[in-house]
């Protein structure tokens, strides 16, 4: 895995990236969702002084709406996200096999796809591939992508 991406151009990437971070340290650490989101909120997001973005685990341009709606999303409905992730992987591979942050990935885009007032389930997909690049340089992203696809579909079947 390489570091996360070098920064954020644009508000609602870095709300997504922000969610992904945000997600695998809510699994890694066990604190509860509203922890972690304020966490973020108040510590993590944003420019702050001596501090160059991403390598120093901050997010300086976030839209932090997006971000809370993509947490609480994937937090409110993780068990039926696992499910559906679940559904589209290979046979024998289950949740627990993936990278933690592959599996953040997953969710977070799950969760902002369940969101049927969000932007197309193409630029959802779009969006997280751009983030998962920025996370890994081997063949994670390929299937990322073909995990994606495969929700958009389940979830958002009326737009392809």
């Amino acid at each position: 895995m390489k570091p996360a991406p070098k920064a954020a151009s644009r508000p609602r990437t870095g709300a997504r990236v922000a969610a992904v971070q945000a997600l695998f340290q809510t699994e890694q650490s066990g604190d509860n969702i509203e922890t972690v989101l304020d966490q973020f909120v108040r510590h993590r997001l944003g420019a702050a002084p001596g501090q160059q973005g991403f390598e120093d685990g901050r997010v300086e341009e976030a839209d932090v709406a997006l971000f809370a709606r993509i947490m609480r999303g994937a937090a409110t409905h993780t068990e039926d996200l696992d499910q559906l992730i679940a559904a589209h992987l290979a046979a024998g591979w289950a949740m627990g096999r993936l990278d933690p942050v592959l599996r953040a990935i997953l969710r977070a885009a799950g969760g902002e796809l369940r969101d049927m007032g969000g932007p197309p389930a193409r630029v959802v997909i779009k969006e997280y591939m751009d983030v998962a690049h920025g996370f890994f340089g081997g063949e994670e992203p390929r299937f990322c992508n073909g995990v994606l696809d495969a929700l958009a579909r389940a979830l958002r079947a009326e737009e392809f």
